[in-house]
């Protein structure tokens, strides 16, 4: 994102929408960035909790519920204009926000939390690869298989399952990978909750990318791959 005499700058044709106390936001993004990305929410620890839309944001802003920003601006939201100084109430959207309260990760309050597995978090862990060729596919010609299968006593389990092309998944069958002479590319892991956050988003921006990258294990798998999506 490229900045000009240090603002961001801004797309010209807004969008109006009307937050929940029938108040209405002209909203802006910046350059590059579509109306449709997300933003970080964390607690006021900076524990990642959640993706929320620039709407959210507004209303966590006129609830007075944002204790600090991280990152850069994104969205300038355009309130009401004031009745006696005439100004109009302007209100700039961090990449990051962090919000007032107890925390709501579950990451954070539980140690065993573990995050609920779906096929497009489990294809974005696995990076749209079949474990098993190793070619990168859409997500409608991936598939999950299990490691182990259920009929040999394997569960459907973020350590068990992998992501694999329809043609791998039909070949390897009712077999593990080993009596079906497959070799498993990589190993299956659980993600934190942090980690999952990060899968979940469907655009993530750099800076983003960092800050949930700090709160990565170090032996994270996904260390690599998202450095080399920052270089």
């Amino acid at each position: 994102m490229l900045l000009r005499d240090g603002l961001l700058p801004y797309l010209t044709v807004p969008m109006s929408i009307r937050d929940p106390d029938d108040f209405h936001i002209v909203a802006q993004p910046a350059e590059g960035i579509s109306l449709q990305q997300p933003v970080l929410r964390t607690d006021v620890a900076g524990m990642p909790l959640e993706w929320i839309d620039y709407r959210e944001a507004a209303r966590l802003y006129h609830q007075q519920q944002i204790a600090y920003t991280c990152g850069t601006p994104i969205f300038r939201l355009y309130g009401g204009t004031n009745a006696v100084t005439g100004e109009r109430t302007v209100l700039e959207v961090n990449s990051i926000v962090a919000t007032v309260g107890q925390s709501g990760n579950p990451g954070h309050l539980r140690q065993d939390y573990v995050p609920p597995l779906n096929n497009q978090t489990l294809f974005r862990r696995d990076a749209f690869l079949c474990l098993y060729c190793g070619q990168r596919f859409a997500s409608r010609d991936l598939s999950r298989d299990h490691v182990r299968p259920f009929s040999q006593g394997g569960r459907d389990v973020w350590t068990n399952v992998v992501t694999a092309c329809r043609r791998c998944n039909n070949f390897k069958a009712w077999r593990t990978p080993e009596q079906a002479k497959m070799q498993l590319l990589a190993v299956p892991f659980t993600p934190t909750y942090a980690e999952y956050i990060f899968l979940k988003g469907r655009r993530v921006l750099i800076d983003q990318m960092e800050y949930l990258l700090a709160h990565f294990p170090r032996s994270s798998p996904l260390h690599g791959r998202i450095r080399q999506l920052m270089s």
